[in-house]
């Protein structure tokens, strides 16, 4: 059905993951309206869809999700804590969908747990299958579950971290789910939460290779209609605010539901997230962000101070790219991963950097795009001190100190 609900509109933006070689700044670069729309039935938030998933997850992409020393920690804990809470071992099998470069299988691994990784990416499956990982390069969906579960390969758990957001078609990833898992296995899904965004403000979250912005409302919808059910919900820290969903087949599904998913569906209904009146004035908050931060980088640049800015990663394009942020304001930004280093971000062009290049130039501020992993960063670079520098953040609100 169509949507005629706004939620934002963030005009014209690059692939954020799409960082650009020297040469590529001689070429027309792609944009598509980035703009999310709401469904009345369901309570989803969606993007209008103008690119596809095999241009958004190329073979050179450029997410690695080991680059976080926060998240490999976060990974292992959960792996520790599923392996015990489902009595998984050398008998059980273990999926994980958009396993990237082995972050989180590599413990599976570790463990002696059967398990594979579906990862459409070459670089981050290269990645995985080095730290022993077994690897499928193939995009997940109902089509691909069924040749799995046809092969005997039904699992007792799939994983899926920061996935379910990305896929265009909720409904057959859904499905997928359901036929690949055995008939007491479980699910869990790791993804952003929409009320976290909403309070915080969160929008540089919204890029091309989100389709979809979540709430538990929205997924018991979709998990119902495709034969899976909520048993469990966890709140996690990372990401700005994220949910951890654990699902079960409808069907054959052994496991009693939480008290938490109950509590936090109300918690949603009393916030206003099943009425439009929620989703309007967000526009509004947002520029206020967009605004600030520009005006802060001028009044900068006027005053003679140099800003560079720390993590090429995509919250940090969106938010750069809506105010229109370019090299003559913002003249690098710095980041630990050395694919990115020596190509630019796209739409604003800005070069990346390593790290030795912030300890040569002594900027004034260090502006950290990834606001959620600010206490790594700033544990990181404490060494900006010395020279009197200052770390800055624009989300939720900008902050210098």
């Amino acid at each position: 059905m169509p949507l005629n609900h706004n939620f934002l509109d963030l005009g014209y933006a690059p692939l954020s993951n799409a960082y650009l070689s020297a040469d590529d700044l001689n070429r027309a670069e792609v944009c598509y309206p980035l703009r999310l729309k709401v469904c009345t039935n369901c309570w989803l938030v969606q993007t209008e869809d103008y690119a596809g998933a095999e241009e958004l997850f190329s073979a050179d992409y450029a997410y690695f999700s080991s680059t976080s020393s926060s998240w490999l920690a976060h990974a292992r804990d959960y792996s520790q804590h599923i392996i015990n809470h489902l009595g998984l071992d050398a008998g059980s099998f273990v999926v994980e969908i958009a396993s990237n470069d082995g972050y989180l299988l590599r413990n599976f691994v570790e463990a002696g747990i059967p398990c594979l990784g579906i990862e459409p990416t070459a670089s981050t499956a290269e990645a995985a299958e080095k730290l022993g990982v077994p690897v499928l390069r193939r995009f997940f969906g109902e089509a691909l579950a069924q040749e799995l579960s046809n092969d005997g390969k039904q699992t007792d758990l799939i994983i899926g971290n920061n996935v379910y957001a990305h896929v265009p078609d909720i409904n057959d990833f859904t499905r997928g789910m359901k036929l690949l898992l055995k008939p007491d296995g479980a699910i869990t899904l790791e993804f952003p939460h929409l009320m976290k965004l909403v309070e915080g403000v969160q929008f540089d979250t919204i890029y091309h290779e989100h389709f979809s912005y979540l709430s538990l409302t929205a997924v018991t919808h979709i998990f119902a209609k495709n034969g899976l059910s909520v048993f469990d919900v966890e709140e996690l820290p990372t990401h700005g605010g994220s949910l951890r969903v654990y699902g079960q087949r409808k069907d054959t599904g052994s496991q009693h539901e939480s008290r938490r998913v109950a509590e936090l569906l109300a918690r949603e209904a009393a916030a206003g997230m099943t009425t439009p009146a929620y989703y309007a004035g967000f526009q509004k908050k947002v520029d206020d962000v967009k605004n600030n931060l520009l005006a802060f980088l001028i009044e900068a640049k006027r005053n003679g101070k140099k800003v560079a800015g720390y993590g090429a990663a995509a919250k940090g394009n969106t938010i750069l790219n809506y105010a229109g942020v370019r090299p003559d304001l913002l003249s690098y930004v710095v980041d630990k991963n050395p694919a990115k280093q020596g190509k630019f971000l796209p739409g604003s062009h800005i070069p990346i950097v390593s790290e030795e290049h912030l300890r040569s130039k002594r900027p004034d501020i260090v502006l950290i795009l990834p606001w959620n992993i600010k206490k790594e960063i700033v544990t990181q670079l404490a060494y900006i001190r010395n020279w009197r520098g200052q770390f800055a953040r624009a989300v939720p609100n900008l902050e210098v100190r």
